[in-house]
């Protein structure tokens, strides 16, 4: 009996993150734990990273790969501001992590990205990107294997989508950071590779800030 041996590069660990801007700040937030099916790897695996004053990077997917990318973003920004003697700003980021994942799109990271910062103007940002490097801008965005389950919810109380008589606004910090939380505290309910840990990232022109909330452990 012949029995076909096929090499799979790619592996999901699952996961999920969040973003949403704001008029002076983008909240960008991720769960931290890593598993393949049934089994938790581990229950602190970060997929969130600061990768400069004024932008964060999320990624879901594979895991390997997205530290990969996070290392290789890190390593252009630090060229960059050798070369130019300042920060790349947030949309500039955004562009080259697009041409980042397009140059690998005959072997592309298995690392779906959420980018959240603040543009050259200080308003919040997010970007959105698939696996080859497609991306737009956003208000909010959900990625990972709970977006199906947390989109709809940021669609419905960021976007103020299917509500009467509401007028659409930028939220402030204190409701956003409720939100995300309300969020993740309602994935971790019916995904079951969502949870352990919550890590909310809080980008000002002050800096960024972290923040840790504990989520379902089971």
């Amino acid at each position: 009996m012949s029995h076909n041996h096929r090499f799979n590069p790619y592996e999901n660990n699952g996961g999920s993150a969040l973003a949403i801007a704001g008029e002076d700040f983008c909240v960008i937030a991720s769960d931290t734990r890593q598993s393949i099916d049934y089994h938790v790897n581990s229950r602190y695996a970060p997929k969130t990273y600061k990768v400069s004053n004024t932008a964060v990077l999320a990624t879901s997917g594979f895991h390997a790969d997205g530290q990969t990318l996070v290392k290789r973003i890190g390593q252009r920004l630090e060229w960059y501001k050798h070369a130019h003697d300042k920060e790349m700003t947030c949309p500039a980021l955004a562009q080259m992590l697009s041409i980042t994942l397009y140059l690998k799109r005959f072997f592309p990271y298995y690392a779906f990205c959420v980018l959240g910062g603040l543009d050259e103007h200080g308003k919040g940002a997010v970007y959105s990107y698939d696996s080859v490097g497609s991306h737009e801008r956003h208000t909010y965005r959900a990625s990972g294997s709970a977006a199906e389950l947390i989109q709809p919810f940021l669609d419905n109380q960021v976007g103020f989508k299917n509500q009467a008589n509401v007028t659409r606004r930028l939220l402030p910090l204190d409701t956003v950071l409720r939100i995300a939380k309300d969020a993740f505290t309602s994935a971790t309910e019916r995904n079951i590779t969502t949870g352990d840990c919550l890590e909310i990232f809080i980008v000002t022109k002050a800096g960024v800030e972290v923040q840790q909330y504990p989520l379902k452990r089971d």
